[in-house]
């Protein structure tokens, strides 16, 4: 007897979004943290996003297209968290500063602190651009997609992005 094709429907989604968070979530979660600061959070987008794909997968007309979907769901949500923050800031009465935990701080070398630091600087469009073609190693096509802006915005994003961390890394050593 065959299940009706809700259920397989549900099992299909279970199945291949566990092989995606299997295989990608790690990545993941290191994309966001760039983009976001801190691990929690991120861990949190990046699940965020996985669930939104199961929730939606049989919606998804090209399921081989999960990958992108969720990467730019990640994008997406580190740019809410971006804008939430900001909001929480312009009505907050004192400014708090973020702690990292000992352990974020344990594996992040000191060079890489301070590039991690100045990424943090840049505006969110730059910061994006740079990780997507640096970290990610996407073509600029990959990452106008990921980002939905057009090749000349990712181009010229990351050329000011680069630009903006040689200055602000000089200005640090």
């Amino acid at each position: 007897m065959e299940a009706p094709t809700g259920r397989r429907s549900a099992y299909e989604a279970q199945e291949r979004v566990t092989e995606l968070f299997q295989a990608h979530a790690l990545g993941l979660v290191r994309l966001a943290v760039l983009m976001v600061g801190d691990q929690p959070t991120a861990e949190d987008v990046v699940q965020d996003a996985f669930l939104g794909l199961y929730r939606r997968w049989p919606a998804l007309v090209d399921q081989d297209k999960a990958l992108g979907y969720v990467r730019s769901s990640v994008l997406n949500g580190c740019r809410m968290v971006h804008r939430a923050k900001s909001h929480r800031d312009k009505i907050a009465l004192e400014a708090s500063t973020d702690i990292e935990s000992a352990e974020a701080t344990a594996l992040l070398g000191e060079a890489n602190r301070e590039v991690l630091d100045a990424l943090h600087q840049l505006p969110a469009r730059q910061r994006e651009a740079v990780v997507l073609r640096y970290y990610l190693d996407m073509s600029e096509a990959q990452a106008a997609q990921a980002m939905r802006v057009s090749r000349g915005t990712v181009k010229s994003a990351t050329s000011r992005g680069i630009a903006a961390l040689g200055r602000l890394l000089k200005e640090n050593s």
